[in-house]
């Protein structure tokens, strides 16, 4: 199973629009791949499911994980790295079945001119601590709010070029 994580739980997200394309161009690649929003976190997720404990809420999100043989995350900049909410999905799953010895890409975006190198370098930190494997290619959008057309689909050449590639790879990664 392949999941693509949406990882910011803002509603009507740039993330959230981004992981969709991915999932779309996915497909049509051959690719079928679930998608997982924060936004569908449950709201009580600090006190309901950090250090061992698990809400009825989080266990149908846990079970997905765990079947997750591939991950692509797409993670917006929040502060110079990648969300809060994150890394507490991170610490709310399981381990080590969650991601232990599973594969990952990661795709960075922001509304800024850098795509979230940063934020992309500190997760690639976290995954690699709880065993991930990380493609080396990792895709950086700057600008996000400039990139889609009224669809939902990328338009500048140069974007398509790298998410097409990046996509081929995951497939066969």
């Amino acid at each position: 199973m392949v999941t693509i994580i949406a990882s910011t739980n803002r509603p009507g997200s740039s993330t959230l629009k981004l992981a969709k394309y991915y999932q779309k161009r996915l497909a049509q690649k051959g690719l079928e791949a679930n998608l997982l929003s924060l936004t569908e976190l449950p709201d009580n997720l600090i006190k309901t499911d950090l250090y061992g404990k698990r809400s009825a809420e989080f266990e149908k999100i846990q079970q997905q994980i765990t079947a997750t043989e591939k991950f692509l995350f797409v993670i917006p900049e929040y502060n110079g790295s990648f969300p809060g909410v994150l890394k507490v999905f991170i610490d709310a799953c399981s381990f080590p079945q969650s991601f232990y010895e599973k594969k990952v890409a990661l795709v960075g975006l922001s509304s800024g001119k850098y795509g979230n190198i940063r934020g992309i370098d500190h997760f690639t930190g976290v995954c690699h601590y709880v065993h991930l494997n990380v493609m080396p290619l990792k895709i950086h959008i700057s600008n996000i709010n400039k990139e889609f057309d009224e669809k939902g689909d990328l338009i500048p050449e140069d974007t398509l070029r790298f998410t097409d590639e990046q996509m081929d790879k995951f497939i066969k990664f």
